[in-house]
């Protein structure tokens, strides 16, 4: 097999313009206009609305290569396109080779009657993908969310390209992936399926290669396993016809384990195809040796939704995961490991791939193996309408067989899901239910997908929709059976101690909003924009009434901020808050519910959204709560009226023994009463250790001033702590915490301490440099010192301790109003 890339210089015009300018590839029209310095950043301020009539246009994409005999002369001459985005006309020295309609899609077009020696030229006409869903809307309207361009569901593109409620209308168009020329004669591996039986203290591991084109030649297989350790164990074929079926078997093997229960083993898998004692095709995978299955049955609260992972139950804990850049150019595998690291260390398990953007980069998956994240993988469809005309059919078939093949073999896939909440749209959001287009839901999700994961991944659970029960239309929204989507806090305008109200089986989404980092903010506005009403700022919230939302949530909670920068800190604060609710409360009932995964990890732009890491990767309040909501072992308090009991979750798999102390206190950290317990708590299982009854104390004044803290101890050590109030915040009565900071130089790191005279909550940690801290957001009692590490990785090497210290604001919850 030979292979020339096409990567790399290319040059790109309009169609209708006069001048070529430089373009990468794998890049896009809107990368190479900026890189150009021909239009501004679209993220800034409301220039989105120039990237809108840029997409209006058609382009040309061309380059030259050269071919030689040895290409021309082998009998296959294909060229490989692994991302074409996405109406394409393809060219070959002036013939029309290919047109091309899926963004999502492998295309591999014969050039053999086209290729010449020497000089070809490559010429690529990408159409405006706005002008194409159009013409198809205006003759076959289908719905889709209101928040897109009309018709993007006849396109197979990302669908929040066309907008989203958190992204822009930026549809760009281009390569957006490899491509390449390839070569040979006979020998190419076409297919390679690697599945595991588990039994007791042994794995076969089964690879199945399928080689095309052997037939009266010396041909050869070589399958090499190698184990963590570097353990070679190497088989051969000889005489390889069709499919081949390879088997070892590995004795005492290391398993692979989602992040927290254990090590990301990984083996190789070499296939090497040899003709005439030559390497004709090559390929090599990464695979974990793993069970994963999901339970759906029947149980006393109704029906299961539960991975079981080498045989454990294990609640999964998580967010949904959305396209890193609304340019896709932007991303790389560099930035995306930053974004999976900080999952790691906010104690995720699994990751949703949500089905309205684009099925992610190798590298996505080979991380996500690598750091022990789930994958829940969607099918990319979403919130959407779809027609199955002849056309549409044919090309999502293949679609999904392109992209299950791919994925496959990673040891971190653990669902196959149909779609994002079309079940649930066409029965719960007032769509016209045409009978042809309901059974084309049908075919679609319910026939053609799972047959397609049957065929190609029959080890892998699919799961026809999110949120769903039985499938079917059939009351998508059951609590009881299946996973669901929680909007009621945020969209409903519900309490947040509404999620208390309901034991999902698994709640793969739920979700609340807040404003980016002020510092992110600032990147897209200009001081006069810094009002979250102004244009500007509205520009940058694409959820109708949504900066109206979290005003109110604001006023129920607490007092109204001073200035805008507190606002935004209050936002934070309220987000981190809802999704608090809503996780330790299922998380205390572990085993009726068994997931949970918030809405939305990151962003797509900087932007308003339900984001925990805005588009800069800088941490909101709510991933430093989901650092502490989701720890392995959890305290948590359910305060109820003037009662509060305490419980502890242990999603371990070792018993915990430990005590929890906890004090009844004044605002100014004086003990009412006081107490302790000592608490054995099972493997993988949650437990009420303590109900506590304050009504003969907490009248309805000293509830104002009065507040609860718990402390674990394990170990003789803290563990964690937590502290409730018996009022909102808005009505306690806080003193001045007289906050003040200590800075130490530890070498590669600044230690960095925290010390209140008063009792306070939600204590932020910022800098005017660039500085993650180790923890934030956290509540101090009168008295305590908490120690926050900065690690210098990211700072100025000269800077001093004393430097650092003044680059540090540090503020409470009383610090929000005047």
């Amino acid at each position: 097999m030979n292979e020339i890339s096409l990567n790399g210089f290319w040059k790109m015009k309009d169609v209708n313009g006069t001048e070529w300018i430089e373009a990468s590839v794998p890049g896009s029209v809107m990368n190479d206009l900026l890189n150009n310095g021909l239009i501004d950043d679209p993220f800034y301020r409301d220039n989105e609305d120039q990237a809108y009539e840029i997409a209006l246009k058609d382009y040309y994409f061309t380059r030259t290569f050269d071919l030689n005999d040895q290409f021309l002369n082998r009998q296959n001459l294909l060229l490989k396109c692994v991302g074409l985005d996405t109406i394409a006309e393809v060219k070959l020295n002036g013939h029309v080779i290919a047109n091309t309609d899926n963004m999502h899609r492998l295309y591999e077009i014969d050039i053999k009657p086209y290729a010449i020696k020497g000089r070809n030229e490559i010429l690529i006409r990408f159409y405006s993908p706005i002008k194409y869903i159009t013409e198809k809307q205006n003759k076959r309207p289908l719905v889709g969310v209101n928040h897109a361009v009309e018709g993007y569901p006849h396109i197979r593109k990302a669908h929040s390209m066309y907008g989203w409620d958190w992204g822009p209308k930026i549809p760009d168009l281009g390569i957006w992936r490899d491509i390449s020329v390839l070569s040979w004669d006979s020998g190419r591996i076409d297919n390679v399926h690697i599945t595991q039986v588990h039994t007791d203290d042994q794995v076969e591991v089964n690879v199945r290669v399928e080689v095309s084109q052997l037939a009266d030649v010396d041909s050869h297989l070589h399958v090499k396993l190698t184990s963590p350790s570097g353990e070679i164990n190497t088989k051969k074929v000889t005489s390889v016809e069709g499919n081949q079926f390879i088997s070892f078997t590995v004795s005492n093997p290391k398993l692979w384990w989602p992040n927290g229960y254990g090590d990301q083993a990984l083996y190789q898998v070499d296939v090497e195809s040899l003709v005439g004692g030559e390497v004709s095709d090559e390929k090599v995978y990464k695979i974990g040796l793993r069970t994963i299955e999901v339970k759906n049955e029947p149980d006393e609260w109704g029906k299961s939704f539960e991975f079981v992972v080498n045989g454990h139950a294990l609640f999964m804990m998580g967010a949904n995961y959305i396209p890193e850049d609304n340019i896709l150019a932007r991303t790389s595998k560099e930035r995306t490991e930053v974004l999976i690291h900080d999952c790691v260390e906010a104690n995720f398990n699994m990751i949703r791939v949500w089905g309205g953007g684009y099925y992610p980069d190798d590298y996505f998956y080979d991380l996500c193996d690598a750091y022990g994240l789930i994958v829940w993988q969607d099918f990319m469809f979403a919130c959407s309408i779809y027609e199955l005309t002849e056309n549409f059919e044919a090309t999502v078939y293949q679609e999904a067989i392109d992209n299950v093949k791919r994925i496959r073999h990673h040891a971190s896939l653990g669902i196959w899901c149909g779609n994002n909440e079309v079940e649930e749209a066409w029965e719960n959001w007032g769509w016209p239910k045409e009978r042809k287009l309901r059974e084309d839901y049908i075919k679609l999700f319910e026939n053609y997908l799972p047959e397609i994961v049957k065929e190609h991944d029959p080890k892998t659970f699919y799961w026809s929709s999110s949120p769903s029960s039985e499938g079917g239309f059939v009351d998508p929204r059951n609590p009881d059976v299946g996973d669901v989507h929680y909007w009621d806090v945020w969209h409903g305008q519900k309490p947040f101690t509404d999620y208390r109200n309901f034991y999902f089986r698994f709640c793969s989404e739920f979700g609340f909003q807040s404003f980016p980092a002020l510092k992110t903010i600032e990147s897209y506005t200009e001081p006069k924009d810094r009002n979250i009403f102004s244009r500007i700022m509205e520009k940058h919230q694409k959820n109708e009434d949504a900066n109206g939302k979290i005003l109110y949530y604001l006023s129920e909670n607490f007092l109204y901020p001073k200035d805008f920068d507190s606002l935004v800190y209050t936002s934070q604060l309220l987000q981190a808050e809802a999704i608090k609710y809503g996780v330790e409360h299922w998380r205390r009932n572990r085993g009726r519910c068994m997931g949970s995964l918030y809405w939305q990890l990151n962003d797509c732009w900087p932007v308003a959204s339900w984001s925990s890491i805005d588009y800069y990767g800088r941490w909101k309040a709510l991933h430093y709560f989901t650092k502490k909501f989701y720890a392995p072992i959890l305290l948590s308090v359910e305060e109820e009226g003037k009662c509060a009991a305490i419980h502890v979750t242990n999603d371990t798999f070792k018993q915990v023994n430990g005590e929890v102390k906890w004090k009844l206190c004044s605002n100014n950290s004086e003990v009412i009463v006081e107490g302790s317990l000592s608490t054995i708590v099972d493997p993988l299982s949650a437990k009420k250790c303590k109900e506590l009854d304050f009504t003969d104390i907490l009248t309805e004044e000293r509830m104002r001033d009065t507040y609860l803290e718990c402390t674990m101890y394990l170990n003789d050590s803290i563990y964690s702590s937590t502290t409730v109030l018996f009022t909102k915040p808005k009505h306690f009565e806080f003193l001045d915490p007289k906050l003040s900071i200590d800075v130490k130089d530890q070498g590669d790191s600044f230690e960095v301490a925290v010390k209140a005279n008063n009792f306070t909550k939600y204590i932020e940690l910022s800098a005017d440099v660039e500085a993650k801290f180790s923890d934030n957001y956290f509540d101090l009692s009168s008295g305590d010192v908490r120690q926050i590490t900065v690690l210098k990785d990211s700072l100025d090497k000269n800077l001093s301790a004393d430097q650092f210290r003044e680059n540090i604001t540090v503020r409470s919850i009383y610090h929000i109003a005047d």
